[in-house]
């Protein structure tokens, strides 16, 4: 009897963590509805090609680069933290509150009297990211003693450390626990990672590169949103002219000869600015819409 051929499946390690929320909201406005259990490490997803595991995005990129994973999500600065030979498929620039890179910064407690890294010299450094930081340190002269924190890093300079770096989005952490910021270590993104065999591997490969078409679709859809409106021909020049479209509007006959239906995607930051504009120029029936991906 002949042996049933096994079914290949693309192994992927999603953030377990501060992360995680996050990566599973962009998961889904992409198409891939995933479902986490607490008492599991292995959540559902909606594609039998695809078996999900979460791992810690600190240690995501080992487990990639061993080839327990085929690829993963983790942050460009636990590559570099691991030194982990990956390929990096793509950056998708989300962090847990914001679609911005987040930092790794030097702090110290507001009344320290260390203003710059120099001031380091002979001091004690708390982070998790500890092969970056002392990098860092050494690139700027500095020799100080830079020791591994178990988490909870803010707390640690209120107990006799002298300075500690951690990542922040917004610094409102930081500012809470009564931290200054002297420096900016590095910036980090998002990385979409493969390992190296399994990029060779033309039906993973394949599978990977359309996850991610629709993951970026999902994040530039983030920041944009939909704009529907009736618009009569006499005053179509001056709605174009308000419209700062991707490409070209939209533009479709109406039932009533003399009208038209204009359909174009804009930032959603200038959405505020642009419909009072809209109105004024002649606008009609104007509707804003949400999007779920945006593929260039």
């Amino acid at each position: 009897m002949k042996e049933k051929t096994k079914e290949k499946k693309l192994k992927l390690g999603l953030p377990k963590g501060s992360l995680q929320e996050s990566t599973v909201r962009l998961f889904k406005k992409a198409g891939f509805a995933i479902g986490i259990n607490d008492r599991s490490y292995f959540p559902f997803i909606n594609d039998v090609d695809v078996e999900c595991i979460l791992f810690r995005a600190q240690e995501m990129s080992r487990y990639v680069e061993d080839g327990v994973l085929d690829c993963g999500i983790t942050g460009n600065d636990w590559i570099l933290e691991n030194g982990s030979k990956v390929v990096k498929v793509s950056e998708l620039v989300y962090a847990k509150q914001s679609t911005r890179p987040v930092r790794w910064v030097l702090a110290v407690p507001v009344e320290s009297k260390v203003k710059k890294v120099k001031d380091l010299n002979g001091k004690r450094v708390a982070t998790e990211l500890v092969k970056v930081t002392k990098e860092y340190l050494k690139k700027n002269k500095v020799k100080a003693e830079v020791e591994f924190s178990w988490g909870a890093t803010e707390v640690k300079a209120a107990i006799g450390i002298d300075a500690i770096v951690e990542v922040t989005e917004t610094g409102s952490s930081l500012r809470a626990n009564k931290l200054r910021e002297v420096a900016t270590v590095c910036e980090s993104t998002t990385q979409f990672v493969s390992n190296r065999r399994s990029w060779l591997d033309p039906w993973k490969r394949k599978k990977m590169e359309n996850m991610v078409l629709l993951l970026k679709g999902a994040l530039v859809a983030e920041e944009k949103v939909g704009l529907k409106m009736n618009v009569h021909k006499k005053g179509l020049k001056a709605v174009l002219s308000v419209l700062p479209a991707m490409k070209k509007p939209t533009i479709s006959h109406l039932s009533d000869p003399d009208w038209l239906d204009v359909d174009t995607i804009i930032d959603e930051q200038t959405v505020k600015d642009i419909i009072p504009k809209l109105k004024a120029a002649g606008a009609e029936g104007i509707i804003e819409y949400p999007l779920n991906k945006v593929i260039y």
